[in-house]
Formats: C-alpha cells, structure tokens, sequence
C-alpha cells in the first residue's frame, strides 16, 4: 500500500476542484506561467482572485505536486507526477473491491428483473461489457418497478 502518511499532503491538494484544473492544464499543456494557467482556466480562474490562485499553486508545491521556477519577472510551474502516481496506486487498491460489488449488484439485478418478467437473465458481464450492462440492468429495474407500480390497485 502506498505510503499514507507522506501521500497525505498530496490527497489534501487534490481534493480541491481548483487545484485539480490546475494540475489538468499542466498535464496538458507542460510548463506554465500563473498567467498561462489562469488563461487554460478560463472562467474557472476568472472567478478567483490572484491571491487565492497563488495559495492554490503555494498548497501544489508544498505537497511537492508541482515545481516552480523563477524565469526572469515569472515563475514557470510544471507538474510532478510521483506524488499523484502515489495517490493512485493507494485508490487502484479499492478499485478491484468496487468492481466486484458493482458486477455482485449488476447479479442480483438481472435476476431480479428475469424474476419479475420471466425472462433469463442477459448476462451482460463479460469482460468490456460490465458497465453496459450495470447501467442496462439498472434501468431495466428501474422501469420494471415502475410498470409494477402502475398495474398495481390504489391504496384507500
């Protein structure tokens, strides 16, 4: 498992929205200026005072996610990735227990609607195909219940 206690400054920087389109722009467009990055923010930056921006690039360089360096009257920001390869390896750890639970209740929904129609259950979970069919299965209940409910007799 990833080490949580030196990852943790990381997890705090990328929680935030701001923070996240920042390391999003450097990722796309290498080294930048604050001004560069405010311009690839667009509206976002916009809505953001230069103080607060610079606090949220002070936050990214303290959790060691980007690097300044000065360049004349302009510090040019590029990304780190070690840290946010960190972050990932520690998420890629529940990655495997969620998809078992989604394909687990993707089943349980296929056999809930067979169940309910009389129709066998699909079996949309082959490999490449486990979202598609969650989301098919899940909206199929949803419509299942709700015809249910419509041929069902009003309560007094």
């Amino acid at each position: 498992m990833a080490r949580l206690a030196a990852d943790s400054s990381a997890f705090a920087a990328v929680a935030d929205p701001t923070r996240r389109a920042i390391l999003d722009a450097l990722a796309r467009g290498g080294e930048q200026t604050v001004n560069d990055l405010r311009k690839a923010l667009g509206k976002l930056a916009s809505r953001i005072s230069q103080p607060a921006f610079s606090q949220h690039l002070a936050v990214l360089r303290s959790a060691r996610l980007v690097e300044a360096e000065p360049r004349g009257r302009h510090r040019v920001y590029t990304l780190r990735a070690k840290p946010l390869k960190d972050v990932n390896d520690w998420v890629a750890t529940y990655s495997k227990f969620w998809d078992e639970k989604l394909d687990a209740l993707g089943t349980y929904l296929d056999a809930q609607h067979a169940s309910a129609g009389g129709e066998e259950a699909r079996g949309d979970h082959a490999e490449g195909d486990r979202t598609l069919g969650r989301e098919r299965s899940h909206t199929q209940h949803k419509e299942s219940r709700h015809q249910e409910s419509r041929h069902k007799e009003p309560r007094p």
